[in-house]
């Protein structure tokens, strides 16, 4: 009985010990890392989506148990929506969180637990975004019955497919590549929708046979959204902008020269412009690109292999950015690369003849913030800076499980270098 009492006590032990750390400094950089997230399988939304309530002092997340909100300053947290269902993202203009269960789009009050279903999505729908003022969601529906490319078969009556459930695997696929040549090259019809909030009519503004994806509304018009031509990034024109009435489509950037490649794209947080991730060529030479969508201004700014990022995000001043970095595997093939980065922007004088065509250079001056040896890049960290822009939120399974983690800005002890 005794060896049975202390097995068993043995084997709590090494479970407690499994668990993450709440907080350390993170010996390589100096920087202050905390646990935001308790359930194991937790993460934080997608680098470009908003995951932050209004008044900025809420963060949304999801796990297997559904979505939850936490607040920044206690680390508390409660289940907002029992899962399983599919966080969309954080209402900028209300304390609701959108989401998708059940193949409609619903939003929650994460205050009151008020819970009211908006629509039904379209067959083989999916939706992405909800705009400024709440008042549309945006997705894309595949036409007729084509190959599921994400899910290997064709659709089933019942699948019609929809967005997976909240609780699949947060992980890329190890065949991503081969199924993104394949889903690209199969060239099936599908439509841009609008869905109303207070209706629920689903209006389809746009229809093509590229391959449409990453959709993004922009944080202050609400009329305006980004979209993409998914595929192999260096045989797509990725990057596009369109009105909500189905006028102004508009390609943001065009290729000149061969294999180079441009994606990742995201708002800046008054909505002036998009930032995105530029190599001229692939794998070669790397920069953060931004256009004004108001002036049609450009800046480049220039990164070193090793700081090229899967993702990167902006303060809403504009004045830090941020990147996850990436192992040897990605695109940049970085030796060492596998850290949570700072950027601080710096312009190159332009001594030239003034000409407003030209594209502006600048380059990122990096600083690490933490150190991801140990995070299995399959998992994507997703970075994003806290609307009081003291702390970089991202995922990670470097400790097994995937939890939410941030890192402070400044450096444990002092101020930010």
């Amino acid at each position: 009985m005794m060896r049975r009492v202390l097995a068993l006590m043995s084997v709590s032990g090494l479970l407690a010990a499994a668990e993450p750390p709440e907080s350390w400094v993170d010996a390589a950089t100096g920087h202050r890392v905390v646990r935001l997230t308790k359930e194991a399988g937790s993460a934080s939304l997608y680098f470009n989506q908003n995951g932050y309530t209004p008044d900025g002092k809420r963060m949304v997340y999801s796990s297997p148990a559904g979505i939850h909100v936490l607040d920044l300053a206690t680390r508390e947290a409660k289940l907002v929506v029992p899962g399983p269902v599919r966080l969309i993202e954080a209402g900028r203009k209300t304390a609701r969180v959108f989401y998708v269960e059940n193949s409609a789009a619903w939003w929650a009050n994460i205050d009151t637990g008020e819970k009211k279903k908006i629509g039904d999505l379209p067959r083989r729908g999916s939706v992405a975004t909800v705009n400024a003022d709440e008042t549309l969601l945006a997705g894309t529906f595949i036409e007729g019955d084509g190959m599921d490319y994400n899910n290997q078969r064709p659709p089933t009556p019942t699948q019609g497919g929809a967005a997976p459930a909240q609780g699949h695997s947060l992980d890329q696929p190890r065949n991503k590549g081969q199924m993104m040549e394949e889903r690209w090259a199969a060239k099936l019809p599908m439509g841009l929708f609008t869905l109303n909030a207070q209706t629920g009519e689903v209006k389809t503004i746009h229809r093509a046979t590229d391959w449409l994806n990453h959709l993004l509304f922009s944080p202050t018009d609400p009329k305006l959204l980004m979209f993409c031509h998914e595929g192999p990034w260096h045989k797509v024109d990725r990057i596009w902008i369109i009105r909500t009435d189905g006028t102004g489509i508009k390609k943001i950037h065009t290729r000149t020269m061969a294999m180079e490649i441009f994606g990742h794209e995201f708002w800046s947080a008054d909505g002036k412009t998009i930032f995105y991730d530029l190599q001229t060529p692939r794998g070669e030479d790397f920069w953060l690109a931004t256009y004004n969508v108001e002036t049609e201004d450009r800046t480049w700014y220039h990164l070193q292999r090793n700081e090229w990022s899967i993702h990167f995000n902006v303060t809403a001043d504009g004045k830090l950015m941020c990147g996850d970095g990436g192992d040897p595997g990605q695109v940049a093939k970085a030796p060492d690369g596998q850290w949570i980065y700072l950027f601080r922007p710096e312009m190159i004088l332009d001594r030239g003849l003034p000409n407003q065509h030209l594209v502006k250079p600048g380059v990122l001056r990096a600083e690490k913030l933490v150190d991801m040896s140990k995070h299995q890049y399959r998992l994507e960290p997703n970075v994003s800076f806290t609307p009081d822009q003291k702390w970089v939120v991202f995922r990670s399974n470097m400790f097994g499980e995937t939890y939410v983690f941030a890192v402070e800005v400044a450096r444990a002890g002092g101020t930010a270098k």
